[in-house]
Formats: C-alpha cells, structure tokens, sequence
C-alpha cells in the first residue's frame, strides 16, 4: 500500500502541537508560580513556542531563540523566585528547551551537538554561581542529564536515518551496476552467437573471390587484381572476427551459450515447442503468410526472442497456456508469445529477472521493436517486430 501524503507531514504537526503546549505551559508558569504578569511573559512564553517551530527548519536559529527565551524568563522571574522554585530555568521552560536540543541534534554534525548540549549547560552554571536567588532550586544538574540524554538520542537517530540512507543509496547503486552488468553480458552473448554468422559469410565472400577468376574465360590483369584484394581482404576481416570472438568466448569458456554450434533457426521452433509442452505447459503455434528463409541475424534472434518468452512462462506462469503465433510479412516479421494466467503458485526464481532486457537488445540491434506486458484478461504477452532486411531500419 501506498504511504497517505498527509503522514509526511505528521511530524512537523506533532512538533507544531508541542510549540503550542509549551507557550501556554510557560505562559501559566511564569503568572501561576512566579507571579509575573503582562506583556513580557507573553513575549517569553511566545518565544518559547517560536523557537520550538523554527527548530523544525532552522535548528541553529531555533537554538538562539530557545537560549534568549530561557535568558529572557530568567530575568523576569528572579526578584519572584521563592523556596523550592528553580531558577534559572522554569520546570516548563527546561522541559521545553529539550525539543529544541533533539531537533538540533537531527540535523548537525556531532561536533556541534556536543556544542548545543554543552553551552546550555554551562550557561545554567554560571547563572547560578554569579546570580542565583537566595531561595531559588538549582537546575544544573537536571539541564546536563536531560540536555545529555535529548543529544545522545538525537545523535543515535541521525546516525541510524543516516546508515538507512546509505545503505538504500548502496542498494540503488548495486541495483544499476547488477543492471548494467547484465546488459553487457547480455550483449557479449548475442555478439559470440552473431560473430558466427558474420564469419561464415565472410568464409563465403573469400571462396568466391578465389574461385571467380576461373569461371570467366580470359580474365584480364584487372579483374584477377580486385579478386585478389576482395580474398585478402576478407581474409584479414575475417582473422580479425576470429580473434575477437576468441576473446569472447575465453571469458565465459564453458558457458552453454557460447556457439560452437550451427545457431538455431525457426525452421528448429517445433522442437522448442515440444521440450516447453513436455515441461508441462499447453502450447499451441501458428504460422502466418507464406514461409520462407530469413537472413541469419533474423532467424536467430527471432528464435531466441521465442526461446526466452517460452522460458519466462515456464518460470513465471506454471499450468497456463500459451499461444505462439509468427507472422511473415512483406517486409517485416511479426512474433508473439502469449499466456494465460498460471493455475498455480509460481515457484522462486533463481534467475537474474532481465530476459526481457535481452529480448530488446536483439530486437533493437535489427532495427526492429519489442513489447511486453500484463493482458486485460491475465497473463502475460511478448510482440515484437523485426525487419526482414536489418539494413532498411529506420532512423
């Protein structure tokens, strides 16, 4: 469930409710005990209140104000003072300083914090050793063990909402470096089974160079020369492509994926099909248009796009049924991978959870388009588009 706005704002309210209650206390206080009336003690009382609410935004400034408040109700009450009343510090007064301190705490380095306990403190001490009533209580020891335990609290919570902020921070940080890790990885394994493909034809290009100067009768000079350029050319490309692909392959040397293998195609999709029913799940396909051979870089990605929505249903939607359906177009073909709403409980999965990552990243690389997401009626289905020739991609 989502958080209720208005709970953000529950505290500076609760703090808000706080000022008011200690403006009135000490307004009561200071005419109730000491017997101080008039304007003054509401200036002190208002203060009191005002320097609680500003500590919510400007704990420093809130700070002075709290320290003039506490001066100012120090001053009027002193000719009042009586047995067993404290001084400098009202019972209220003390009392309401301690918000400020906690507030100031939340806010500042410890450094500062050991300040703002401390000056107070001292202050409260040297008011009563220079010009303490006769009968007046002292409240020095009280202001330290309060003031003390109000910074410590202060200074535990910061620290704690501080380590929760890092920590968050960190995850956020490791959430994208997990995400980028895998794009990259992602990527390396749609190249090592590309690389093949390019390789091959590459192979292809160099033969026929080599073989064209003997299927024309009476080549001239020229012609035997920009044969020879095409061969040696797509020899060292070719080279080039190995030695790359070695480099690919070295760093995940017994991955499964790595393609020492003829890559599959869509002319392979019925035994795809028949591992996903034998797995559990009703799978049902249909082709249409007319059927025919892709270029390499289409059948495999399509292949893999179809592999990869199988599997996530496999995983995600146990007990569904699923429906592929492959359309050839003129220009264009069309896949998609739909499922019903599993029958049962989904079981963890142990899995990395960015195949759709990879089903984009092949679909982008041909130019052409991917979407996934939630079915009106349940479920869960996988469309792309992929162009039949990669090279009249948009821009």
């Amino acid at each position: 469930m989502s958080r209720p706005r208005w709970l953000n704002r529950l505290p500076h309210i609760a703090v808000g409710y706080v000022a008011v209650f200690f403006c009135f206390l000490t307004t009561e206080q200071l005419g109730d005990h000491y017997g101080v009336t008039g304007g003054p003690p509401l200036v002190a009382a208002l203060l009191t209140g005002a320097s609680i609410a500003l500590a919510m935004f400007r704990p420093l400034a809130g700070w002075w104000l709290g320290l003039l408040a506490g001066g100012l109700s120090a001053w009027l009450i002193r000719p009042d003072v009586g047995a067993g009343q404290t001084w400098p510090w009202t019972a209220g007064g003390l009392i309401a300083f301690a918000p400020v301190l906690l507030l100031v705490a939340l806010r500042v380095p410890p450094r500062v914090t050991v300040s703002a306990v401390t000056v107070p403190v001292v202050l409260t001490g040297l008011a009563e050793l220079l010009w303490k009533p006769e009968h007046g209580q002292t409240t020095v020891l009280t202001a330290l063990l309060l003031y003390g335990f109000v910074g410590l609290l202060g200074y535990a919570l910061r620290a704690t909402r501080l380590a929760r902020g890092k920590l968050v921070e960190q995850e956020t940080i490791t959430e994208e470096e997990r995400a980028r890790r895998t794009l990259l990885e992602e990527r390396s394994r749609i190249a090592r089974e590309l690389h093949d493909v390019v390789a091959h034809h590459m192979s292809v290009i160099s033969i026929q160079a080599q073989v064209a100067p003997y299927l024309v009768e009476n080549p001239s000079e020229e012609l035997k020369e920009n044969l020879a350029g095409i061969r040696e050319n797509a020899l060292e490309a070719l080279t080039e492509l190995r030695r790359v692909l070695g480099v690919l392959r070295s760093e995940q040397p017994d991955d499964p994926a790595n393609p020492h293998h003829p890559q599959p195609t869509l002319a392979e999709l019925d035994g795809l099909v028949d591992n996903v029913r034998g797995a559990g799940l009703v799978v049902t396909t249909e082709i249409a248009g007319v059927r025919r051979p892709l270029t390499p870089g289409v059948e495999l990605t399509a292949y893999r796009i179809v592999q990869e929505a199988l599997s996530n249903c496999l995983r995600h939607a146990p007990g569904s049924r699923v429906e592929v359906g492959i359309a050839y177009g003129p220009r264009e073909l069309h896949l998609c991978i739909a499922n019903s709403a599993p029958t049962r409980p989904a079981p963890p999965s142990h899995g990395a959870g960015h195949g759709l990552l990879g089903m984009r990243e092949r679909a982008g690389m041909l130019g052409g388009e991917l979407a996934a997401g939630p079915r009106p009626g349940g479920g869960y289905e996988v469309s792309a588009v992929l162009p039949m020739d990669p090279e009249t991609k948009k821009d």
